[in-house]
């Protein structure tokens, strides 16, 4: 229950200037959709388990009953055949609601092994690379792979190393192999200003970073551009402070954000109520 209450509470992802109006609007107007679905499910799940609760109480309330009217007369034929039914019918109704919670239970669970064997091959491919070049982590129920811009890009600049190509390559294997993923790559910056004849600010920089990644996956190692997602986001996300240089460095890095279908696990959980009813 607790996994599937910090799972109703993923955070919305917050896209920038990268994608058009348009596409934003549409990815915003996607996340709201599918926060609001797991919170229908959270809604239901909880009422699942008020509803198992008051019913127990009942059944409690009868069996003190039925203990009552044994222990004065001795015979379960005193139990009369309405108190009988109504005993019967709390025990199905427990029943149903079991099945109901289990069958959430078990597509919170399938979610969270999805997202572990994920990570694990992930790790498996890139655990010879430093922390402090790329780390991998999730929140929530997001995976993210966050790595170092001095691995990706030389100073002040956005075109792929070909060091970088050879990491992204391994991202890319992995996630090829898991077409039911979806992924944003997010560029981002320190708060140093920059602008010359290619670049206008540190916007104009992250996007190009992130674009670049992406035309790496998609151009080098085949990964399908449907799939992905460019976004700039400036220094305005910092992971550490601006006011000395390896915060700075921290800030300056790119970042892979593998997006859950929450669409399908909604709808395992919708089948598995639908299947218990």
């Amino acid at each position: 229950m607790k996994k599937f209450m910090l799972l109703s509470a993923t955070a919305a992802l917050l896209f920038s200037s990268c994608v058009s109006s348009k596409k934003y609007a549409e990815l915003e107007a996607q996340q709201r959709e599918t926060q609001d679905k797991l919170n229908t499910a959270t809604v239901k799940l909880n009422s699942c388990l008020d509803e198992k609760e008051r019913l127990n109480q009942q059944i409690g309330q009868l069996s003190n009953q039925n203990t009552a009217l044994l222990n004065n007369v001795g015979d379960l034929a005193t139990l009369s055949k309405k108190e009988a039914e109504n005993l019967e019918r709390s025990l199905e109704s427990i029943k149903e609601k079991d099945m109901k919670i289990q069958r959430m239970q078990d597509a919170i669970t399938k979610k969270d092994s999805v997202t572990l064997a994920l990570v694990t091959s992930l790790k498996g491919v890139l655990g010879n690379m430093s922390d402090e070049d790329i780390q991998i982590n999730v929140e929530k129920g997001v995976v993210y792979v966050s790595i170092s811009d001095k691995l990706l890009f030389e100073s002040g600049k956005y075109n792929v190393t070909q060091r970088a190509k050879e990491v992204l390559g391994k991202v890319a294997a992995v996630v090829k192999n898991r077409p039911d993923i979806e992924f944003m790559v997010e560029g981002h910056t320190d708060d140093k200003p920059i602008r010359n004849a290619v670049l206008q600010d540190n916007w104009d920089l992250s996007v190009k970073r992130a674009t670049s990644v992406v035309r790496v996956l998609q151009e080098d190692h085949g990964v399908a551009p449907q799939r992905m997602t460019a976004a700039g986001r400036s220094y305005y996300v910092p992971v550490a402070t601006n006011e000395t240089a390896e915060g700075r460095a921290k800030n300056r890095r790119t970042r892979i954000v593998i997006l859950p279908k929450l669409d399908q696990f909604y709808n395992l959980i919708e089948e598995g109520m639908e299947s218990a009813k």
